[in-house]
């Protein structure tokens, strides 16, 4: 065991486990800044070293995150990136002691699975009718139930006439989705204007760079608030899709494999939201 082990170097064998594990590149990046946040807070209590820090300083280090306004939530899953660093180190030898084990979760509402409805998704597309791209962003990801990082991942060469293919993107599996009308219809729409570039990357920007997904959040979320549709993210068109197909009679099994979930399970979660919900069915292709 490294007595004189800082907590930015365990920081950096811990972000070197993550990736030789395989773990997801924004899992990676959230677990490094929480690290990175910790260790700032400890710095500004005189504490460097790894060892220095106690249950006590975690739990210090915690309290301050709601006194700055941090939701339980967000308190949660930064106590849950520690107690991953934490298990870590134990396991590599690195300190003793679990400072983290007893540490326990804050409890919070959860809240289920946020799903537009038809005026808000309609809304939507008005709000986004006139920028061509994210007009085909949104409609792919509405009508295929595809993730915000899998369609940033698309290149040219995946469309496949009917279908689409969504290559393996970090822990999630290749997968091929059909394209209905309504996603044909916008993405010829997109290509017949789509800036000549020497890209593979399906969506670009207006200099011909690949279109990164926080670009394509910041402009979804744009069109959110013009659409006057409130409270909604860019994951809640995924939501949609499997909420409107569970609404038309689609077979769970199908789902699941149109959408990538690794466990049925994950997919039944949707049921109870949509029991009441018969009535708003509509036409997949109208969505």
């Amino acid at each position: 065991m490294n007595n004189d082990l800082t907590f930015s170097e365990a920081r950096e064998k811990f972000i070197g486990f993550l990736k030789s594990n395989k773990r997801a590149a924004a899992t990676i990046l959230a677990y490094g800044k929480d690290i990175e946040q910790l260790s700032s807070f400890l710095s500004a209590q005189g504490k460097e070293h790894l060892l220095q820090a106690t249950q006590e300083d975690l739990e210090a280090f915690l309290k301050s995150l709601q006194k700055n306004n941090y939701t339980l939530k967000s308190v949660s899953r930064k106590l849950n990136s520690l107690k991953t660093f934490y298990r870590f180190l134990r396991e590599s030898n690195l300190v003793n002691e679990d400072s983290s084990l007893r540490i326990a979760h804050p409890k919070y509402e959860v809240k289920p699975p946020r799903i537009l409805s038809r005026m808000e998704y309609r809304a939507l597309r008005d709000a986004c009718r006139d920028d061509i791209r994210i007009s085909a962003v949104v409609e792919l990801l509405l009508q295929t139930g595809m993730r915000i990082g899998e369609l940033a991942n698309l290149e040219l060469d995946d469309l496949k006439n009917e279908e689409i293919y969504i290559k393996a993107y970090e822990s999630h599996q290749a997968r091929t989705v059909p394209l209905n009308k309504a996603a044909k219809q916008a993405l010829d729409r997109y290509l017949g204007e789509r800036v000549k570039t020497g890209s593979k990357a399906l969506f670009v920007t207006k200099t011909g760079r690949p279109l990164l997904i926080r670009n394509i959040r910041t402009a979804i979320d744009r069109y959110f608030r013009l659409g006057g549709i409130k409270d909604a993210k860019v994951n809640d068109l995924r939501h949609t899709f499997i909420a409107q197909h569970l609404i038309a009679g689609t077979p769970l099994t199908t789902i699941s494999k149109l959408v990538g979930h690794k466990r049925l399970s994950t997919t039944e979660k949707y049921l109870e939201l949509v029991k009441d919900k018969g009535e708003e069915n509509v036409k997949l292709e109208e969505l």
